[in-house]
């Protein structure tokens, strides 16, 4: 790769924001994407024009119609196209000099360390309801030394969540437990993505549905979670400021202009944490009644 060509031409507006030497760093590191719809398309394209070099990008679905409301790598031409495929192509376009392995099958259990070696940071853009392998993924990036960030489009707003190899764990911070079963660890999740729920003022809970696995979401979110997901990437890449892991966290709903900059106090052990755990689930397992 030649990175001072790709620095005087194509990257040239970064210079100023970026150092060179930062720019140069950025075109040698690598992330893994998992999930490459709403939010994790955008973060691979924004990672793009930011200049990051080399991608593992894993998604097993296809673009359809319904993804173009808020999914970037959607369009009639990308219709029925894996979307690690689409994305790779899309990233090649911003930079041809870009190394990429899109992996098609997803991550599983058989290449999930493969997807993650030489990566300096873990991108999560996969689905909310996929628990399972995003746990996987966390606690393997961790005991790899990899950083690993999440952003959830909540309504008109996002979440920033960052995960340090030397600090609290996805477990704790979640208060997950191994025996939980599936709909408590989700609710568990949930209320530590979003501490303070801005969006249930507005959110047609009736248009939610567990079952199916679907709920409303929209482009703006998707932006939003990008704009916040790859800021922190540049900068554990870079190292240029310093980064703020769980039990740090960021909200941000613009519908209601809300922001709060919050510390989690023992993560999901927090009693306040449990509680709303506790509603959530209760919540889940009322809606998956006659299911």
């Amino acid at each position: 790769m030649n990175y001072q060509d790709l620095i005087d031409d194509e990257f040239s507006r970064n210079i100023g924001l970026l150092s060179e030497e930062e720019q140069k760093k950025l075109l040698s590191s690598q992330v893994s994407a998992v999930g490459a719809g709403g939010v994790g398309g955008l973060h691979i394209l924004t990672l793009a024009r930011l200049g990051v070099g080399k991608f593992h990008i894993a998604d097993p679905d296809t673009f359809e119609a319904a993804n173009v409301s808020r999914q970037f790598g959607a369009s009639k031409r990308s219709y029925g196209k894996n979307k690690a495929e689409v994305l790779a192509e899309m990233v090649r376009d911003i930079n041809p000099q870009a190394e990429i392995r899109a992996y098609t099958e997803g991550v599983t259990d058989d290449n999930l360390d493969e997807f993650l070696d030489g990566s300096t940071a873990l991108v999560d853009g996969i689905d909310f309801f996929q628990f399972e392998m995003r746990r996987k993924l966390f606690i393997r990036a961790r005991e790899k030394g990899i950083y690993a960030i999440t952003c959830a489009p909540l309504g008109f707003g996002s979440t920033l969540q960052v995960f340090s190899p030397q600090g609290m764990d996805f477990d704790t911070y979640f208060g997950i437990r191994e025996n939980d079963p599936d709909e408590k660890k989700l609710a568990a999740f949930a209320s530590g993505l979003a501490p303070y729920p801005y969006h249930l003022k507005y959110l047609d809970l009736s248009k939610v549905d567990m079952a199916a696995q679907k709920g409303p979401a929209v482009a703006p979110a998707c932006t939003l979670a990008a704009s916040l997901l790859t800021t922190e990437a540049v900068k554990i890449i870079t190292g240029s400021q310093p980064i703020y892991p769980v039990p740090h966290y960021i909200q941000i709903d613009m519908y209601r202009r809300k922001l709060k900059k919050g510390f989690l106090l023992f993560g999901g052990k927090n009693p306040i944490q449990m509680l709303k755990t506790y509603l959530i689930y209760e919540k889940l397992k009322e809606s998956m009644k006659g299911k």
